[in-house]
């Protein structure tokens, strides 16, 4: 009996694949039921937002994105300073501090406007649609804690 390459091959690819696409529809089934639910996933999926509201909300979103991606190149300009003062110092100097404080403005400053964001898609949200967005809020703030 003659060994077939071609065919061991076929089917180790198909292996494979099928093995990929159950981890694929496993993760799709069950990793959203072992975790609550992201705050995009509760304003879009389970809150049934109006059209207006929708509408605002897309604003926002696209606001805060782009507003996100200035501050995340400047995180990363900082990482670079720092990157830099390091290899220039060899050592915890002003040119590191400053680094430093850079990285930290920038990351603070992400974090108030996040807030501020989040704060103003709440003020589209009707009462009953507030309370399960708070809970969605407050239990990203206090997992593992």
């Amino acid at each position: 009996m003659k060994f077939d390459v071609r065919g061991a091959i076929i089917t180790i690819v198909l292996g494979v694949l099928a093995g990929i696409g159950g981890v694929g529809i496993g993760n799709a089934l069950f990793s959203r039921a072992e975790r609550e639910p992201t705050l995009h996933e509760v304003i879009h999926d389970e809150l049934a937002l109006t059209s207006d509201q929708e509408k605002a909300i897309e604003a926002l979103e696209a606001t805060f994105a782009v507003r996100r991606q200035a501050l995340e190149l400047e995180m990363r300009a900082a990482n670079r300073e720092l990157a830099a003062a390091i290899a220039e110092e060899q050592g915890y100097g002003p040119k590191v501090t400053a680094a430093v404080e850079h990285f930290h403005h920038a990351m603070g400053t992400m974090q108030t406007e996040f807030i501020a964001h989040v704060f103003a898609m709440r003020e589209v949200l009707t009462p009953d649609q507030r309370k399960r967005f708070d809970e969605t809020v407050v239990a990203a703030l206090t997992k593992d804690t």
